[in-house]
């Protein structure tokens, strides 16, 4: 059987298929409501960026399994045929509350509930995690690289070491909701509408016997588009280099864009390589940095006073070295009406559907959240309601915004949050209450577990 046969509804933990049959087989079908949340911060992190509805909410609507799927299942011979016959027939028929993408957020509050036949809410989940874990991790990274650069392009250079091409196209995606100028990776500029950029390899280079001969011939072909790798020997003879060039296609109408350093003390090298610029006449060329670059190298080039006027960030954003992975949970809430939680030691949830409000100053800045029950709108008029229904049995209520919208969004997300939040280093926690309503049902919940003896 060809593997391309299979389809993504296949994507799941295999517990959730034994669970399905389990719950089929004992009538456990009612309503049940999912929360996802993220119960700790990684390292040097006091907020995220929500990240990855859009890849949620079309696997939803069009979740189902192949022939292939369902050829394939029956072949392990785990499961009943009648079950097998009915995951032929299954699609997701429920409704989704979420925040907006690019919507800042904070541990344990829940960024979509998903509410369904709970055979339908509990197979979704593997999808549901790896899609929004991954995509908030990365735009939480690209964010904080944004804000060390202050106000210096950013572009995704992350493309070729990220962990696969889904990966690559959500960080260009991604990063680019959160500030990034753009991608160099063309596939997602070409998916998502982002513009890309480029400038040119060593080997290009390497490949003209002379230096000169290389600028020479890539300004021929992009003669109002040309970026210059100048370190493919000596970085500030490169610079003279290409300061000649560049004088050359003056005399012809053009301009050079910019020089690239990719290597050795970029700082040093980029105060340099400003001067021979400036003394050359080229004030107006740019230089852009790369190599091996985070938010923390970028912030301490500026802080240094290095004359870089752009950053191409690549392996380290791409794959946030320094936080990969999050504690990032999907749990049931509800089951048929009734709240339930966990219990579990470090791992404790918060019983039924939820929302969560955002609490604002006079001047627009976050003061607190709070986590509250969905019934409880009243005390908080003023407040922020940030999850909303984006999907109702099993069909999106609207498209979802553009990307340009979402880049607005958090944009106005990020000036809102305080900057102790948004330090690169030990960043204080913003506050994150919880209701005296919700902590009255957590309560309740836990004396009626005690009642019947699960809870000692």
């Amino acid at each position: 059987m060809p593997h391309r046969e299979l389809s993504t509804g296949l994507f799941a933990d295999l517990y959730e298929i034994t669970m399905a049959q389990a719950y089929r087989q004992s009538g456990t079908t009612a309503e049940a409501t999912f929360s996802l949340f993220f119960r700790s911060y990684p390292p040097d992190r006091a907020y995220f960026v929500y990240a990855g509805l859009e890849d949620v909410l079309e696997y939803l609507e069009h979740f189902c399994f192949s022939e292939a799927d369902i050829d394939y299942l029956r072949s392990t011979g785990q499961f009943a045929e009648d079950f097998v016959d009915f995951l032929g027939d299954l699609r997701f028929t429920g409704s989704v509350r979420a925040m907006q993408e690019g919507t800042l957020f904070f541990i344990n509050e829940p960024v979509i509930e998903v509410t369904a036949p709970i055979i339908e809410a509990q197979f979704v989940e593997t999808f549901l995690v790896n899609r929004i874990n991954l995509q908030t991790i990365l735009a939480t990274k690209a964010s904080r690289v944004v804000h060390a650069a202050r106000g210096k392009t950013v572009v995704d250079f992350a493309a070729r070491r990220t962990h696969g091409i889904e990966a690559a196209n959500a960080l260009a995606r991604a990063s680019y909701m959160v500030g990034f100028a753009g991608t160099s990776n063309v596939l997602a500029g070409g998916m998502s509408g982002i513009p890309t950029f480029g400038t040119m390899a060593h080997s290009f280079v390497t490949s003209f016997e002379h230096e000169e001969e290389a600028f020479r011939a890539y300004a021929d072909s992009f003669p109002d588009a040309s970026t210059f790798l100048v370190d493919t020997y000596d970085s500030i003879e490169g610079a003279r280099r290409a300061a000649k060039v560049a004088k050359e296609m003056l005399q012809k109408g053009h301009r050079l864009r910019a020089i690239r350093l990719d290597s050795g003390d970029l700082g040093e090298l980029a105060r340099e390589a400003r001067r021979v610029l400036d003394e050359e006449g080229m004030d107006y060329v740019h230089i852009f940095a790369s190599g091996g670059l985070d938010e923390f190298e970028v912030d301490s080039l500026l802080r240094g006073g290095a004359p870089i006027d752009g950053f191409g960030v690549g392996t380290r954003v791409g794959v946030s070295a320094d936080a990969p992975w999050t504690d990032c949970a999907y749990k049931l809430v509800e089951y048929d009406g009734r709240p339930v939680l966990k219990l579990s030691p470090d791992k404790q949830t918060l019983p039924g559907p939820k929302q969560v409000y955002r609490l604002r100053d006079s001047e627009g800045f976050f003061l607190r959240d709070v986590i509250a029950c969905t019934s409880e709108a009243g005390p908080y008029a003023d407040a922020t309601p940030l999850l909303e229904y984006v999907m109702r049995r099993g069909k999106r209520i609207a498209a979802g915004p553009p990307l340009a919208a979402l880049r607005e969004h958090f944009d106005t997300q990020f000036r809102g949050l305080s900057s102790d939040h948004k330090r690169l280093r030990a960043p204080s926690h913003y506050d994150v209450d919880i209701s005296e309503e919700l902590t009255r049902l957590q309560a309740r919940v836990v004396g009626e577990l005690r009642a019947r003896g699960d809870v000692f």
